[in-house]
């Protein structure tokens, strides 16, 4: 029996939680937070790389970052042209 009643305080809790969370999250929309990761440093200059067809290999010299880095701007950039393409 106790432990039901903790089970159900626990659970009111968290709803109320999750509902303080969410308020917080739309009132932060409209005040135009932008959520998620942050871009990198460098990718601008990585845009321009990959625009002028620069290989991985200089391209990872030039800017110094990772693979990865380079590989989810590169996949980045794919899925804005697709977007971009009309049907």
């Amino acid at each position: 029996m106790v432990i039901q009643i903790l089970a159900a305080v626990a659970e009111a809790e968290r709803e109320r939680i999750l509902e303080r969370t969410n308020d917080g999250r739309i009132v932060a929309m409209e005040l135009g937070v932008k959520f998620g990761r942050k871009p990198h440093s460098k990718s601008a200059f990585f845009w321009q790389l990959i625009n002028q067809n620069q290989s991985e290999k200089i391209a990872l010299e030039r800017t110094r970052a990772s693979r990865a880095t380079y590989f989810r701007l590169k996949k980045l950039e794919t899925k804005q042209k697709t977007s971009e393409i009309e049907y």
